[in-house]
Parts: C-alpha cells; structure tokens; sequence
C-alpha cells in the first residue's frame, strides 16, 4: 500500500488573501488594527497564571459592560449561540415550563434550543417589528408559570430595541428566571444587568466589541446560580457545563483551577482588548455615539424616500437599522450590487424579516457620521442601477 492515497491540495500552496471590505451587515462588524494586533499576542497556555489575569481583566470589563456585580461572570468559548444554549442548557432541565418572547428569529432559535432539551416550550409571539407590553409579558407568566423567560433586547433579524424595565421584576413575582439576549445591543444601548433584574445576559464579540467572533460573556445573579447549582440532573452539554466553566473562570470561589476545556487564548486578547477599548470611551459615550449616529442615519434614509421597518422611534435598534426593501426592487440584486461596487456589505432579512427589509449595521468603530454617508452614498447609487420593475 502507498503511504498516502489523496495528494496535497494544490490551494493550500498558494498564499492566503483575505479583501478588505467595510462589513456594515448586522455582524461580523471591523475589527480594528489595536484588536488585531492584541489577538497576533504569542500563545500560552491556557491553564497559564499570565492567562489567568488576562481572564480576570475580561471578567472585570464584562462586569462593566453588563452594569453588574455578579460573580458568575466569564466568557463562554464560542459565539453568541454558545452563549444561548449555555444559558438554557444549565438554567433549565427537561420538563420544565419556559416561556419565549418571540419577536423575531433570536426568540425562534431559544425556543428550539429548549425543545431540543425537553424542555415544554410556550410562546408569545410579535409580529416582526413588533415587541410585547408588560401586560402581554405579565398574562404570559401567570398562565404559563415558567422556570425562565428568554427576550431578545436587540433583536437584529427585525431590527426592535426591547424594552426592559419592569419585566425582571415581573418574572420575580412569578418565581421565574430573566433570560436576555443582548447579542446586537450591548455597548450600543443602555443595559443595566442589575438594576433591571436580569438572571442571565449574554453576548457575542462580534458586534459593538469589534473583536473577532469566538468569544461570547455571559453573567448569572444570583438567583439564577441557586437554580442551576440545585439541579436533579447534569446539564445536556459537558461542554457548556456551568459548574466547569465556573472553576475555569475562577467564579466558583475555589482555591484552584482544574483542566476543562482548551481555551482560545488568542480570542482571549482580542477580547479583553475590545473591553479595554470600551472602558476608555466610557459606556454612556458609547450609547450616546450610537443613538446620534443612528438618528443621523434614519433621517438620511426618509431624506431618500425610504422607510423605517419599525415605526416606533423608541424601539429601533441603534446598531441595527432595518429599512423596508425599496418596492419594485430585488434586495438581493441591491445588496450585491453594494457588495460589487462599493466593497461593502450590507444584508437583506433573516429568519422572518427575509423579503420585507435590508439591514444596516454600524457597530463599535463603525457607527460614525462618515460611514452613514458612504451607505447613503452607495444606496442612492444601487437605486439608480439595479433594476426596479415596472408592477
């Protein structure tokens, strides 16, 4: 027998090139030079004292990004949807009631994420665009009497900014845990953890953090702890095990750390990084760069003739714009042509916004004045060439 049957691949003798584009879809946003060159740090290992600080610092900085206190705080080594199923695998356990708040596609992928663990799922359901009032949430939580609530605060496939206050204290009344999703809104919209009664926040690197996906915090109160640490059974996933990831991150208090999982120590750089990036500005500079800018993009957007998906100022999602998909038009020739021309991505809809909007994200580094205008630029320009028909 020959030593090897498949022969070097031919693409891998050639160098790696990789285009700059200006990502201004919902996600992956740019990631500066400074993060680049943090995560281009030499690799350690994982179980290192020096990358035990590195941790400490990004527990500290997702701390103060998430407006907390609480101990149980780390970043899980995966993106957002890590992050999700990390947050329902160890909160609930089959049997148990949970209750969705579905507005769009972040609410849809929760409530299968339970199912999948047997979990009887019970929904509420917005039409996109839409979000739901306390009375809405509160008639739910009586009815249903969930272990765990699940919103999505920035819910990017529709592009609604939630409303929190009242509703942690509402799930408190019903003996349920407040689960959020802050994927798309963390560092772009206020979030106060604490002072809003959130069991459990989550987010993803990718976004405002400007970091490279892979990296996603994550914080339990309390509360949640007591639940999870009280289960009759183990969580589904080893992997995402709270109780691991805990000693990993130096949450549970012991006097050491104990091998679970390899680390992705170079994200770890990019992510502390990123946070160290936001310390600096400083968070309510970052909510207020990213409403104005967001302001400054909608009017320029009705200035052209086109229209807002969500009608309510004060439910629109500053880092994620959804515009309805110009009538008479293919957004998928629109966003191409955008692509093709001006090196720019920008996206159509997801899940059930795909067909009614295009989606604009300017996110972290990227939500500035001089970026609205080259996405105004490149819009007006795509409206003029793609073709619009006739119907």
């Amino acid at each position: 027998m020959s030593s090897i049957s498949v022969p070097p691949p031919k693409c891998l003798q050639k160098p790696l090139t990789v285009p700059y584009r200006h990502m201004f879809g919902p996600g992956p946003s740019n990631v500066p030079s400074r993060i680049l060159e943090a995560g281009a740090n030499p690799v350690i290992g994982h179980m290192h004292p020096e990358i035990f600080e590195i941790m400490n610092d990004i527990k500290s900085g997702i701390q103060y990004m998430f407006q907390t206190q609480n101990k149980m705080t780390l970043a899980v080594s995966g993106t957002g949807h890590s992050a999700m199923e990390c947050a329902i695998f160890n909160a609930v356990e089959p049997g148990e009631s949970v209750l969705v708040a579905v507005n769009g596609i972040w609410g849809e992928r929760a409530a299968e994420m339970a199912e999948r663990i047997g979990a009887r799922v019970n929904t509420i359901v917005a039409p996109p665009g839409g979000c739901f009032t306390i009375e809405e949430m509160e008639k739910a939580l009586s009815k249903h009497r969930p272990v765990l609530l699940f919103v999505a605060h920035g819910e990017s496939s529709t592009g609604v900014l939630h409303p929190l206050d009242g509703i942690g204290q509402l799930c408190h009344k019903y003996n349920c845990l407040f689960l959020v999703d802050c994927v798309a809104s963390i560092g772009g919209a206020p979030v106060y953890m604490d002072q809003q009664g959130i069991d459990i926040l989550y987010t993803g690197s990718q976004k405002v953090l400007n970091a490279p996906p892979g990296t996603a915090p994550i914080s339990f109160s309390e509360r949640a702890c007591q639940k999870i640490f009280s289960r009759r059974t183990k969580p589904v996933s080893f992997y995402l095990d709270l109780s691991w990831l805990a000693n990993y991150w130096g949450c549970d208090g012991k006097p050491s750390r104990v091998y679970h999982h390899t680390g992705p120590v170079t994200a770890f750089y990019s992510l502390r990084e990123s946070l160290s990036v936001l310390v600096e500005e400083g968070l309510e500079n970052s909510w207020e760069r990213h409403l104005k800018v967001a302001e400054y993009f909608h009017a320029g957007l009705e200035s052209m003739g086109l229209k807002l998906f969500v009608k309510e100022k004060r439910l629109r999602l500053p880092t994620v714009t959804t515009i309805v998909a110009p009538y008479g038009y293919d957004w998928k020739e629109i966003t191409s042509y955008i692509m093709k021309t001006h090196n720019l991505e920008i996206s159509g809809g997801l899940g059930p916004s795909v067909g009614l909007v295009l989606r604009v994200g300017l996110m972290g580094c990227n939500s500035s004045r001089e970026n609205v205008d080259m996405v105004l630029a490149a819009l007006k320009d795509a409206l003029k060439h793609c073709h619009k028909s006739k119907v």
